[in-house]
């Protein structure tokens, strides 16, 4: 699978996200651009659960050096290697071993269901504290060092898309 074709953001308020690990799954999965193919990197503890889709905006660049992390809210789970057209809503602002690890937070843009939805603020807290756990849980059995900046809302994703689309040119 080539993903150098893909534009990160196919227009204004969309981003083209890339799912590596599924809602509710506990094995962790990473793009390998020299294989072209999903690769298993890991299985969770028995405790932990992806809470949410979660992948990549392909062709982006983060400040750790990967590309730009996002999750998207569905009402089922898809799959690993699995194109959804999305809408961020938000972010959660998270450092990694001090450096800065941020997350989108999306809706898919198929689904009319969350055709209303455009800010984080539309989401239960209860979804996001859930979200944030995750993060410090799973890093934490790792014994890496996390800090939670918190959720910020849809007008802070612009800048941050668009220095990662240059980063990642």
């Amino acid at each position: 699978m080539d993903l150098r074709p893909l534009t990160p953001s196919p227009s204004p308020g969309l981003v083209n996200l890339l799912v590596e690990i599924p809602a509710g799954s506990r094995n962790k999965y990473e793009f390998s651009p020299e294989a072209g193919l999903m690769v298993l990197d890991r299985v969770f503890h028995a405790a932990i659960r992806y809470p949410f889709d979660y992948g990549f905006v392909p062709n982006t660049k983060a400040e750790d050096g990967s590309p730009l992390d996002a999750m998207v809210i569905m009402a089922e789970p898809t799959f690993a290697g699995c194109l959804i057209r999305a809408r961020p809503i938000g972010l959660l602002e998270l450092e990694e071993d001090g450096c800065p690890d941020p997350k989108l937070l999306c809706v898919p843009d198929a689904d009319p269901r969350q055709s209303a939805i455009s800010s984080i603020r539309q989401i239960a807290s209860s979804q996001l504290e859930e979200v944030s756990e995750f993060f410090r849980t799973y890093r934490s059995f790792e014994g890496r060092v996390i800090s939670i900046g918190g959720w910020r809302d849809v007008d802070a994703v612009p800048s941050l898309l668009n220095a990662c689309i240059r980063a990642g040119r």
